[in-house]
């Protein structure tokens, strides 16, 4: 009988303890995310992968990638259409409107799996896992601090290097009109030089030309209007306070080219980049959604937020270590023999910030002391046959060899656990 095997570009992950597996390395970067949107003090929202398709034509626009050529949608059995989530926002204002929550303000963040039909390639996959934040209620200001605050926290915690954030203003919808306007007016002469799909942006969403990654449409661009010419005052003091007070912190460049993949974006935006990734490089971005809310039918509620890639973000990591101490527990006793695990259970209720890990499988004391250096333990606790009779264990210093082994009573033991 043939295997089934997964869809393309729909990818296992399997914690194998390996830390060179780049699925040890997401599961390490969505449980140190989690860390620091709860440090922020935000709440956890959690929404189906399945929606209305309605929702994401709505809120991504009918002009972006995503709705033209990457959502998966289909009827189902009432002959609904419905679709697969393919990012995170649209799906958490839709929940606040319902819960008729969109009166007052809000601090969330959400993490699990999106869809989008693309070519899979390192880092981009048909299912990706996505983390995100937003900051829902609270007008241009703070909030925008806040988010690049977060940004920064972020790139400290991994101590990533060669990263960039970059920001941008699209203006209220006057000023981003306006210079829609001037940026057509500008392109039409040039309309035979551009390729099918800038001239589809340019009567659909003149904004995304500037995203362009064709090489002559970008030639062009060099003498186009710029958008710093048509936003008000208040956006300029906004991007320069946000570069200066966080220089020291972050790399933070003002680009007035930047602008983001889907229509309910407005006003601040950003994106963090590293010259790592190559050429897809950004691997978190976001920005200001005001007019989301009401354009889903629920009230006027300014709001601001972000998105990361969780795989591309994790192959970021070079210098990685998990963020709990890993001990090994070794027993060379017979499997039938329970005390072992009954301390084993003991340690474990005295020190929830320690993964203790409990070799169940048979072997010699060196195959298993080969097993935690694997794991990356620091730390391996031993019990034979002699241990056993005489009440006590050894403590190996894996991350240590210079440190000689300790043969300690059991009650010690307790104590050096629930210290670590």
């Amino acid at each position: 009988m043939d295997k089934i095997h997964s869809l393309t570009g729909m990818l296992d992950h399997y914690d194998d303890g390996d830390i060179d597996n780049i699925s040890v390395k997401i599961f390490e970067t969505e449980k140190r995310i989690k860390k620091i949107f709860s440090s922020y003090k935000y709440s956890e929202i959690r929404t189906p992968a399945l929606e209305d398709t309605n929702l994401f034509i709505r809120s991504a626009g009918d002009s972006s990638d995503i709705v033209n050529k990457e959502i998966y949608s289909f009827d189902d059995r009432n002959n609904k259409n419905i679709a697969l989530r393919p990012e995170g926002t649209a799906s958490a204002i839709r929940a606040i409107i319902e819960k008729k929550l969109d009166q007052s303000t809000h601090k969330i963040w959400y993490m699990g799996p999106m869809w989008r039909y693309e070519r899979p390639q390192k880092g981009r996959y048909r299912q990706f896992y996505q983390a995100g934040v937003e900051i829902l209620g609270y007008e241009e200001g703070a909030a925008e601090f806040e988010i690049i605050s977060m940004v920064c926290s972020i790139i400290k915690e991994f101590n990533l290097k060669n990263c960039t954030v970059k920001i941008n203003h699209l203006g209220n919808q006057d000023s981003k009109k306006s210079f829609c306007d001037a940026l057509v007016s500008y392109l039409e002469p040039f309309k035979d030089k551009l390729d099918e799909k800038d001239i589809s942006r340019l009567s659909k969403n003149p904004l995304r030309i500037l995203d362009s990654k064709n090489k002559e449409t970008q030639s062009l661009l060099l003498n186009a209007p710029s958008i710093k010419d048509f936003i008000e005052p208040s956006a300029l003091t906004l991007l320069n306070k946000i570069q200066n007070e966080y220089k020291d912190i972050c790399n933070i460049e003002v680009d007035y080219t930047l602008v983001r993949g889907l229509d309910y974006y407005s006003g601040f935006v950003f994106e963090a980049l590293s010259s790592d990734l190559g050429a897809q490089d950004s691997f978190l971005g976001g920005g200001r959604y005001d007019n989301l809310s009401s354009k889903l039918g629920g009230k006027s509620l300014p709001s601001i937020g972000m998105a990361i890639g969780i795989e591309r973000f994790a192959s970021l990591i070079s210098d990685f270590t998990p963020s709990n101490k890993i001990i090994s527990f070794i027993t060379l006793t017979s499997n039938l023999e329970s005390k072992p695990y009954k301390i084993a259970h003991q340690l474990r209720s005295l020190n929830s910030d320690i993964i203790l890990d409990l070799q169940l499988s048979e072997g010699s004391l060196k195959s298993k002391l080969r097993k935690a250096n694997k794991n990356n333990s620091d730390y391996a606790i031993i019990i034979g046959e002699e241990e056993l009779r005489e009440g006590t264990a050894i403590i190996k210093f894996l991350d240590d060899e210079l440190k000689d082994q300790e043969t300690v009573s059991i009650s010690d033991l307790y104590s050096f656990y629930k210290a670590l």
